[in-house]
């Protein structure tokens, strides 16, 4: 049984780190890199796709909408074809950056509010999905899984690989609670854990509401801004090991 261990990183604002990546980056199996749009910057690239090769790290593009004062988690109603822009702009702008450290892009994964849009909203999916076919086709797109951006990658041809949160809350239709809702982001690191062991051995979580829910899970994500972060990223990995699961990259 193997599972991908992942986390945002590379969100710096106005230079200064919101996470521990250096620890992070010696915890996890890819890493999900800011792309300039909601936080990070030409230097924070360069030097997170540096940690990448360093460690051995899978690499992945966190687009996201262009939305720095929001951190990117604030939903916003864009043009379809002004979102594929946006979405190849980032995607180029972290290309150049591996380049320069000598990796490449392995995936994307979507940020925030854009994350939780294309959930639902198949207009705003297939400009993604359709961005990222017309950049680099082989790169798996991740996401939540039943969503309508699992759709659009199958439409453009993209292998899509379905992502489960340890530290996030889950509504009982299998979406996630919104940040601003009590009780949406989790703390405890043993709780976590054995979400996360759950996650992977039996295809389930329990829902706020404690509702059973299937999840498919081809990765796992703990949020590096999210309180605690190393910590839970530690012991998730020594729970999954300690249930006889391997951790790799699924890119």
């Amino acid at each position: 049984m193997r599972v991908d261990l992942n986390s945002d990183l590379g969100e710096t604002v106005d230079g200064v780190p919101t996470a521990d990546d250096a620890a992070m980056f010696a915890v996890i199996t890819s890493a999900n890199i800011a792309c300039g749009f909601h936080a990070g910057d030409t230097a924070t690239m360069v030097a997170s796709c540096t940690r990448a090769r360093e460690t051995g790290v899978a690499l992945g593009a966190h687009v996201s909408y262009d939305d720095p004062a929001g951190f990117g988690r604030r939903d916003v109603d864009i043009d379809p074809e002004r979102l594929r822009t946006d979405v190849t702009t980032q995607l180029v702008a972290l290309d150049r950056a591996a380049r320069r450290a000598g990796t490449r892009i392995r995936y994307v994964k979507p940020h925030g509010a854009l994350y939780n849009r294309i959930v639902t909203d198949t207009e705003q999916a297939d400009a993604v999905a359709d961005a990222v076919r017309i950049f680099d086709p082989t790169l798996p797109m991740l996401g939540l899984p039943d969503s309508a951006i699992a759709v659009a990658s199958a439409a453009h041809g993209l292998a899509f690989r379905a992502e489960a949160f340890v530290d996030r809350a889950y509504l009982a239709d299998g979406s996630l609670v919104p940040r601003s809702a009590p009780g949406a982001v989790l703390i405890d690191a043993e709780r976590v854990a054995e979400r996360a062991v759950a996650l992977v051995h039996e295809g389930t979580v329990l829902a706020i509401d404690g509702t059973p829910i299937r999840v498919r899970v081809d990765s796992l994500c703990v949020h590096g801004d999210t309180p605690g972060a190393v910590d839970m990223a530690v012991a998730v990995r020594e729970a999954l090991t300690a249930a006889g699961v391997t951790l790799e990259a699924f890119a």
